[in-house]
């Protein structure tokens, strides 16, 4: 990986057969908002959340990397990526989603905001999901 950052942004190139997910949290920001994110993957498992559950779909062929937002924040001392694609693949044809699972196919592009003076923290809520409890730091 190759990374550039100031005080509040960073701007990283994975390269071929980085694992997406553990590449950003590695990267040791306990609070970020990932801005875009373009390149290829392969290997990725995408969801939809139903209301009770994640329906994950799986492509392993290589596609671009044609959207991608998320946040970094912590919950119960842990990192967590999490991340909302739209991928293209070789027809041109789009699918998207929740982002489980991915594996880098020659590069991506990522650019990072770490927000000056916010902590982002998830926090298990009713539906399931962990909800984003962003918060002044102090």
């Amino acid at each position: 990986m190759i990374e550039a950052r100031t005080d509040h942004d960073a701007v990283v190139r994975m390269t071929d057969g980085e694992d997406l997910l553990a590449g950003l949290s590695a990267l040791g920001d306990d609070a970020a908002v990932l801005t875009c994110g373009i390149g290829m993957l392969r290997e990725i498992e995408l969801g939809y959340w139903n209301g009770e559950v994640y329906e994950k779909h799986r492509i392993e062929e290589a596609v671009e990397l044609v959207s991608l937002q998320g946040t970094v924040a912590m919950m119960d001392g842990e990192r967590i990526v999490h991340l909302h694609t739209c991928v293209a693949l070789r027809d041109g044809s789009t699918r998207g989603g929740h982002l489980f699972a991915g594996t880098v196919h020659n590069t991506a592009e990522i650019a990072l905001r770490i927000p000056p003076g916010i902590a982002l923290e998830r926090a298990q809520e009713p539906s399931g999901l962990s909800g984003l409890r962003p918060t002044t730091a102090t």
